[in-house]
């Protein structure tokens, strides 16, 4: 049955450890993709470091 499939693929999705599991069930990812990850982590750690690696900031900063 289709719900039952869907109902499958729902409880995969969320059971992965993968944090694109919706997207990429099998956990296949391209060097292009995986190039792409690396230079947004990145860039977000930079900016982590820039405002004083603090996990909460007050609004504005």
């Amino acid at each position: 049955m289709k719900i039952s499939q869907e109902v499958r693929e729902f409880a995969a999705k969320q059971n992965s450890d993968s944090y694109l599991a919706s997207e990429n069930i099998k956990r296949e990812t391209s060097p292009e993709e995986a190039e792409e990850a690396r230079e947004g982590m990145e860039e977000m750690s930079k900016m982590y470091r820039e405002k004083g690696e603090k996990s909460y900031l007050l609004e504005g900063e």
